[in-house]
């Protein structure tokens, strides 16, 4: 992104009261961010703007845009503006989608097959082991590990997928010039090695509790679906899958038992049509049939399962192989087929949705034999 279109759209991201909605009426009347925020006072008012939203783009604040362009030029930081072809295209269609992402950490992983993992702050040790447990089975599967770096269920969630070396993305609820609880700076710093950490909220916004609602709406806008560990009656993470129904989005909950009060919000949820959650394949019934042509729109480079003189896929090939007749899991397959552990995840997904393996226990692939 150029200087002045980074310029213009900070001015928007922190013009108060500007949304998505008035962001696309300035768009599709001037082409531009940055046309817009040199539009007259008129033009803004002409363009459907009321007179606050008008003042404030054309009186931005200078000192705080400086801050955000301070931020913005170290490295692995990014701003995915609304109208910019990475910012990811599941979160464009919600309802008041955010003006700008800003990112610390890889951005493309934005684009792929995301599973949201939320719950209680106060979680129970099983809750927590779920959670951990459930994360690191889909990330060794191909989805990224998508949550809001919260104590408990959350921190689980993103512990997980890094352990078993997958991916996971936190959206934050404050500017990412800093870290929400505090006690996860360490974990903040293994997410942007392995992941990325992303805020609607420009630098110096602190820990203000209206903005923790609104970081949901992301985490479930951003994910195919939302898995909810445990959470009681008025939790936060009801608040995500309410969001995530309204995004017509699956919701998933795990029971637990009725002595529990972390419980009661996830059979509440079943009752009322959440998808109950035993394991993991319970969540790959209604989201494999997704997860397929998503990978191969994501997956840099995308490639075929077959060329067009209808060879095989080198990579599925080399897994097929190494697994034979054998149960394996995905760190003696990578010694065996060589490569990176996100294109092995990506291979094992489509060989799995493709019919040709089949998950087992203890995180293991075998392959299915086919009749030719």
């Amino acid at each position: 992104m150029s200087t002045p279109a980074l310029n213009a759209w900070l001015t928007l991201c922190r013009a108060p009261g500007v949304g998505s909605a008035a962001v696309d009426k300035l768009l599709e009347t001037f082409g531009s961010a940055e046309a817009a925020v040199g539009a007259s006072r008129a033009a803004l008012l002409g363009a459907g703007l009321n007179a606050a939203q008008a003042d404030a783009i054309r009186k931005p604040d200078a000192d705080a845009i400086a801050a955000d362009l301070r931020w913005l030029a170290q490295p692995q930081r990014h701003l995915l503006a609304l109208n910019d072809p990475a910012y990811p295209a599941a979160l464009r269609q919600i309802a008041q989608a955010p003006l700008a992402l800003f990112c610390q950490g890889d951005p493309e992983l934005l684009a792929m097959p995301q599973l949201a993992i939320v719950g209680s702050r106060t979680a129970t040790p099983q809750g927590l082991e779920n959670a951990q447990a459930f994360a690191a089975e889909l990330a060794k599967r191909g989805f990224i590990v998508t949550s809001g770096l919260a104590l408990g269920i959350d921190g689980a969630a993103h512990r997980g997928a890094l352990q078993v070396d997958g991916h996971t993305i936190a959206v934050c609820a404050t500017g990412l010039d800093r870290v929400y609880p505090a006690r996860h700076k360490a974990l903040a710093h293994d997410i942007c090695a392995r992941g990325a950490l992303i805020s609607e909220f420009p630098v110096g916004v602190p820990a203000l509790a209206e903005n923790f609602p609104r970081r949901n709406r992301i985490i479930s806008g951003l994910a195919l679906g939302t898995l909810v560990v445990e959470a009681a009656h008025g939790s936060g993470s009801l608040i995500t899958a309410r969001y995530a129904l309204e995004q017509s989005r699956e919701v998933f909950a795990i029971p637990g038992s009725i002595h529990n009060p972390q419980a009661r919000g996830c059979h509440a949820l079943i009752r009322q049509g959440a998808k109950l959650v035993e394991t993991v394949d319970d969540i790959f019934e209604e989201l494999g049939p997704l997860l397929g042509p998503l990978l191969r729109r994501a997956a840099p480079p995308a490639r075929p399962a077959r060329d067009e003189r209808g060879a095989s896929d080198p990579a599925a090939d080399a897994v097929l192989a190494a697994l034979g007749d054998e149960l394996l899991d995905p760190d003696t397959l990578l010694r065996r087929v060589g490569g990176d552990v996100a294109a092995l995840q990506v291979t094992l997904t489509q060989l799995e949705i493709d019919g040709r393996i089949a998950a087992a226990s203890g995180g293991r692939y075998q392959r299915l034999r086919r009749e030719t």
